[in-house]
């Protein structure tokens, strides 16, 4: 899930899963959410826009998700926009300030961004002269992906990483993982937003000169998509029109993983 598309698909329309995270990174086992939206664009005609990756309410409050593999996307300034983005979106015309509900901006991180060493970072600001805290309601928390130590943060940034459902800890996300890896249904629904993966790193591949990187990816996503399939007793015809492969390469595959 530390990927957006598959994090994004299984947290579409799931509030089981979305209030599982948030109980979790904010040690709030009570907290009741109430919205989700998935990728939820906020356009600026003059200045940088932004899409939040996971938007959800609860308890009065406001969260955005966001997944990052890249330390560059998530710079300190990163999470600063995404949080002044969130506030300016949230206080409808003619509401007082003090109506502005608190927001949460959380990144969690493949790498341990802010390098010290730390499972989770709370960001918060303060006041300079008398060290006490400025509660403006606004939050930033970096979670770092690096913890997999075992506890209920560390058991869930497992998972975040985990590539197959069986061995997801949390049951609500191994039951929606494997529901968009493992069945048809699932499999149908993430096939063009895999596609169009693959065709924007077509694109950046022919800047970057590294066209034979993305040509492998594309050869092993189709390769595991295959193994999977097989693996739930697919029928090889329909295996070889999901994979985009010819059925002797599917049979060759199947073959070799002891799985025909």
């Amino acid at each position: 899930m530390i990927d957006d598309p598959l994090f994004n698909a299984v947290m579409n329309s799931s509030i089981k899963c979305v209030e599982l995270i948030l109980r979790i990174i904010l040690d709030n086992h009570s907290l009741k959410v109430e919205k989700v939206i998935t990728q939820y664009t906020v356009p600026n005609m003059l200045f940088h826009g932004v899409r939040f990756d996971v938007l959800a309410t609860a308890n009065g409050k406001v969260y955005d998700i966001e997944v990052q593999r890249d330390d560059s996307g998530a710079i300190p300034r990163r999470a600063r926009y995404n949080s002044s983005m969130l506030d300016a979106n949230i206080l409808r015309a003619g509401k007082n300030y003090n109506e502005l509900p608190e927001s949460y901006v959380i990144f969690i991180t493949e790498n341990d961004v802010l390098r010290k060493e730390k499972p989770i970072y709370h960001i918060a600001r303060k006041i300079d002269e008398t060290d006490e805290y400025f509660d403006d309601g606004s939050h930033i928390i970096y979670v770092n992906g690096e913890n997999r130590a075992d506890t209920e943060l560390g058991l869930l940034m497992q998972d975040f990483f985990c590539a197959d459902s069986a061995a997801v800890n949390y049951d609500i996300l191994a039951e929606r993982i494997r529901y968009f890896k493992e069945t048809k249904e699932g499999l149908s629904f993430m096939s063009p937003i895999v596609k169009e993966i693959y065709d924007k790193g077509i694109e950046q591949g022919i800047e970057q000169g590294i066209e034979r990187g993305i040509e492998q990816g594309r050869e092993e996503m189709r390769i595991e998509t295959v193994i999977d399939l097989l693996r739930e007793n697919q029928p090889i015809e329909f295996v070889a029109k999901i994979s985009k492969l010819s059925v002797d390469k599917v049979k060759e595959i199947g073959k070799m993983n002891a799985l025909i």
